[in-house]
């Protein structure tokens, strides 16, 4: 099993479409191992988007990142990150098809509702920033056997 970061970014807060956004990971039979609301601070919103570091957007992304609560979570379920990607869509709402999270809620690539870890390796890098490991919980799910096959 892998475990992939996601984050609902202010507009999604400020919109109130949390909880839509949250039932289809939970629809599609991920399990949320981890999950609170915070208000991002900018320290943590520079580290999070290291990789955009002077690129012309950086400081509005930063501002907006900052600007009202968002909703951190741990998501966990076979190929988490590959699958979660294709249920939140492109990063881009005008290119994201219709069904996923940004192509039905997202019009702006800034103000695109969500993010999702791109890769293992900023899953875990990621879920670190935001999460203890004391945060993270391991429980198991009664349909677990209706959702995956036992090899």
């Amino acid at each position: 099993m892998e475990r992939t970061f996601v984050m609902l970014k202010p507009d999604a807060v400020q919109r109130g479409i949390v909880g839509e956004i949250i039932s289809r990971f939970e629809r599609k039979g991920f399990k949320i191992v981890a999950m609170k609301m915070l208000k991002i601070s900018r320290e943590l919103a520079e580290k999070h988007y290291a990789e955009h570091k002077g690129k012309p957007f950086f400081e509005g992304l930063l501002n907006y990142i900052t600007s009202s609560p968002v909703i951190a979570m741990v998501i966990e379920g076979k190929n988490a990150v590959k699958v979660v990607r294709s249920i939140v869509g492109a990063t881009n709402p005008a290119e994201a098809q219709p069904g996923t999270i940004r192509g039905d809620y997202g019009l702006d690539v800034g103000r695109n509702v969500i993010h999702a870890s791109d890769s293992l390796e900023s899953a875990k890098r990621e879920i670190a920033l935001f999460f203890s490991s004391e945060e993270i919980y391991e429980y198991s799910k009664y349909d677990e056997n209706w959702i995956y096959e036992k090899n």
